[in-house]
């Protein structure tokens, strides 16, 4: 399951990790206009865990989701 809400200054999208047994912690991504973070929390310490992408890293990990092992680099097309 997950939401969707939209900020004033981003969007916010909350993964929960819903199977018979939860073993996850909610999973936060905030994607701003400059940057996406994603925050999950870590039980053992009780703080948050904090990843920042830049668009491009974004980009390149939903490119990275459905191609085969190898090295890739991903252009804009031109005409």
């Amino acid at each position: 399951m997950f939401t969707i809400e939209h900020e004033f200054d981003s969007t916010v999208i909350t993964l929960v990790d819903e199977g018979d047994i939860p073993i996850h912690e909610d999973i936060t991504i905030n994607a701003f206009e400059e940057c996406i973070t994603i925050e999950q929390l870590e039980p053992q310490t009780d703080r948050v865990q904090k990843i920042t992408l830049s668009p491009e890293q974004l980009r390149d990990l939903a490119a990275a989701l459905n191609l085969p092992e190898g090295v890739y680099q991903l252009r804009e097309m031109r005409d």
